[in-house]
């Protein structure tokens, strides 16, 4: 018997490379799962998926996380359907143009004279820092408050959010997205014991570095050849090597079930090969 089977999931940032993923998985456990993003057709390639895979056939649904009203008109569709048991708050990211280049203050940024190609922390555009901060903090306050009314009508429910690496120590230049994913372990909490009398269960996963085509470009591979950076992520990781989105799926599915984790409410789980282990001395 499917784990899952007549579950609804809402699954932001569904198409990317790990929530596609846990979108997936989630619909050959027997889950009508809603894919939400911004862009439409990353959204029909996970559908296909499913649909080439045998799971439940999904509903798209594009959109800003951040938007009130797209939220609320989804969740429309949702009730309909039966309600929300399950939300994962996947949609986020970073913006190269909220980071520097550089790893620490030099004083030629207060002037002007960086070399051609570098920039500091005075030369970064707010306007982007901003927009980290509300798709990785908004981006998952709203979604939680709006499917947590459907939990509450129907017993209970779990929410996962997505933390990271830099919830608990911040990598070098990730200044906005650094900020914004400790933000969300401190609101996993305190929405965990505010929801927790209604038996909405809200909890978080931090991954660890994990293969995408993003992660590629700046950090290489184990087998084709790793980047400065990549090498030094490596060398903290016990397990020698990078994660896949499959790594996930065990402490997802552990995390919306009841009979499992059903006394479990407010923690961060670090999914990251031991990355956390290793002080760098």
């Amino acid at each position: 018997m499917k784990r899952f089977d007549g579950k609804i999931a809402v699954v932001t940032g569904a198409g990317g490379t790990l929530c596609s993923k846990i979108a997936i998985e989630l619909s050959l456990e027997g889950v009508l799962v809603y894919l939400v993003g911004r862009t439409e057709e990353k959204l029909v390639r996970t559908a296909e998926k499913i649909k080439e895979m045998g799971g439940v056939p999904a509903k798209i649904f594009a959109c800003d996380v951040t938007d009130r009203e797209s939220i609320s008109a989804l969740a429309e569709q949702v009730e309909a359907a039966g309600g929300c048991d399950f939300l994962i708050n996947g949609a986020g990211g970073n913006n190269a143009k909220a980071m520097p280049t550089i790893t620490k203050f030099d004083p030629r940024e207060l002037t002007d004279q960086l070399p051609e190609g570098q920039k500091g922390l005075y030369d970064i555009d707010m306007d982007a820092f901003e927009s980290v901060l509300k798709i990785n903090t908004m981006g998952t306050i709203i979604p939680t408050m709006e499917f947590a009314r459907q939990m509450i009508k129907k017993g209970g429910g779990s929410v996962i959010n997505f933390a990271s690496m830099n919830t608990y120590c911040p990598l070098t230049r990730c200044f906005a997205y650094a900020m914004s994913k400790a933000a969300v372990s401190n609101l996993t909490q305190s929405f965990a014991a505010y929801y927790a009398p209604a038996n909405v269960r809200i909890n978080a996963i931090a991954p660890g570095f994990m293969v995408n085509e993003r992660s590629k470009a700046y950090l290489g591979t184990v087998e084709e050849g790793l980047t400065l950076r990549g090498q030094q992520v490596i060398d903290h990781t016990p397990m020698g090597r990078f994660g896949e989105a499959a790594d996930l799926m065990g402490c997802v599915k552990w995390l919306l079930d009841s009979d499992a984790s059903g006394f479990v409410t407010g923690i961060t789980v670090p999914v990251d090969g031991g990355f956390l282990t290793l002080g760098g001395v």
